[in-house]
């Protein structure tokens, strides 16, 4: 297996071996130990960086699911990465509660192709189905709907990890601070094996959608205020590519259809999500995504959404995952890959997001996704990313010579009011940013003191924030 690169953001070879991985963005790649357990007594073998054979590759070690973390989260340089697909069991729903049990490496995409036809939906999803629940789980996914339902360990009611000091159930009843260290602690408390999951009742697999076009950044912000309360679902596609567009905006808010919205339809009402119908070709030059193909989308997309339209269906798959149809999207952005930045600030400080567009429209690095939300609450978690307030995602590529020093004084705006950036999306933050952006690391600290005495766990996102060592394990180890 020597040698092997999968693509960018895959899982990487299903057997033992080096393996050169990357996050879903495509930068940067680090080398490793791939290993698959089959099993708790291979995982736990893992965890403590011994392979089943009882071999110690040494180095950290850090589970990963699917590679759809854009940055370094679920790499290790030098160490071991535990590919968690073989628990891919799921149980079955309890019709009281709607909570089922779910394997850490099942797909968010697989555990709906099992549970919409028997009109149940997950409480919590990301873009993209092509998450497992490990994966949501640390890093606390949130979705359109946080601002009525919170993040996704919101609705998890225990779960098993296989942490070095062994394997323990824990929940928010069960050892509360291990918990919510494991909800947004990016696999640095140890690896979901499973998850108590609590579903949500529906009736169909569609959705009713309206949708509204504004002109500029203050209409659609005052417009989400307003309306969000309304709506399970309220996201927000913007324009910062500068020029005449620059601010426009399409505001997409969203519930579960009921059974009667759907008319004479004949059939299921319960639509499983579209699978892949395209795929993007491995190889790709690099400036096929820039201002110019940037500015081209965003008029496209902008004029051929409807100016106002009220409770239109809309597939599941369409309206929470319409880049799922894609396979392989990230390949798009060349070798070099892109950078999804993502923060969030305060719900007083609607004016840094006003600043953030309006640096990036003047640096003239093209965006060749910004979508807007509001979260509510967030959880208790000390590197949980969501907290009350407004959250702007963006995805750059890495190119334009503008882009490092536009990222570094976009930290500085939101680390200035008490933001932060979402670690899953990371990849070039500095320990310094880290540190005043989650004050309450020392936290997770101390819970790993207890379940990781000897810092078995750790990736190159947490090597490079400074939150474990930078040495690897054995002789050498700090």
């Amino acid at each position: 297996m020597a040698g092997t690169e999968p693509p960018p953001g895959g899982p990487g070879p299903s057997t033992d071996g080096p393996a050169v991985l990357t996050g879903w963005g495509g930068t940067p790649a680090s080398a490793a130990t791939l290993v698959r357990p089959e099993g708790p007594a291979d995982l736990a073998r893992a965890v403590l960086g011994r392979g089943p054979e009882g071999r110690s590759p040494g180095g950290p070690v850090i589970p990963r699911g699917l590679g759809r973390s854009y940055g370094d989260a679920a790499q290790c340089a030098g160490g071991v990465v535990l590919d968690m697909s073989a628990f891919d069991a799921i149980g079955e729903v309890d019709p009281a509660t709607g909570v089922v049990e779910v394997g850490g490496g099942v797909s968010i995409d697989a555990l709906l192709r099992r549970v919409l036809p028997q009109g149940w939906f997950v409480p919590v999803t990301p873009g993209t189905r092509q998450v497992t629940i490990g994966g949501a789980v640390a890093a606390d996914v949130h979705g359109k709907n946080h601002h009525l339902d919170g993040s996704f360990c919101s609705h998890v009611t225990e779960l098993t990890l296989s942490t070095p000091a062994g394997s323990q159930r824990v929940g928010p009843e069960l050892d509360d601070e291990l918990f919510w260290a494991t909800a947004g602690g990016m696999g640095l408390t140890g690896a979901v094996t499973s998850a108590a999951l609590r579903l949500m009742p529906v009736e169909t697999g569609w959705m009713l959608v309206d949708t509204d076009r504004f002109g500029d950044l203050d209409a659609v912000m005052a417009a989400m205020e307003e309306t969000d309360a309304d709506h399970r679902y309220s996201v927000a596609w913007l324009d910062c590519s500068g020029g005449r567009g620059h601010g426009r905006s399409v505001l997409n808010r969203g519930d579960h259809a009921p059974r009667a919205a759907l008319g004479p339809r004949s059939g299921s009402p319960f639509a499983v999500p579209d699978r892949t119908r395209l795929s993007v070709p491995r190889r790709v030059p690099n400036g096929l995504v820039n201002a110019a193909t940037v500015r081209l989308f965003n008029e496209l997309w902008f004029r051929r959404s409807p100016r106002h339209e009220r409770g239109a269906l809309d597939s599941m798959g369409s309206f929470f995952h319409p880049l799922d149809i894609v396979g392989d999207w990230n390949r798009l952005y060349g070798h070099a890959g892109f950078v999804q930045y993502q923060f969030v600030v305060g719900p007083s400080y609607g004016e840094v997001v006003h600043r953030a567009v309006a640096m990036i429209a003047d640096a003239g690095v093209p965006s060749s996704l910004t979508v807007l939300k509001r979260f509510g609450p967030g959880d208790p978690g000390p590197l949980s990313f969501p907290m009350e307030g407004w959250t702007l995602a963006l995805d750059f590529p890495v190119g334009p010579e503008r882009l490092p020093s536009l990222l570094d004084r976009l930290d500085d705006l939101v680390a200035g009011v008490g933001g932060r950036v979402y670690l899953a999306k990371d990849a070039r933050l500095s320990p310094e940013c880290f540190a005043t952006m989650y004050p309450r690391a020392h936290e997770l600290a101390a819970v790993r003191a207890r379940v990781d005495p000897h810092g078995v766990l750790g990736s190159d996102l947490s090597r490079r924030i400074g939150l474990t060592a930078t040495r690897t394990r054995g002789a050498d180890r700090a």
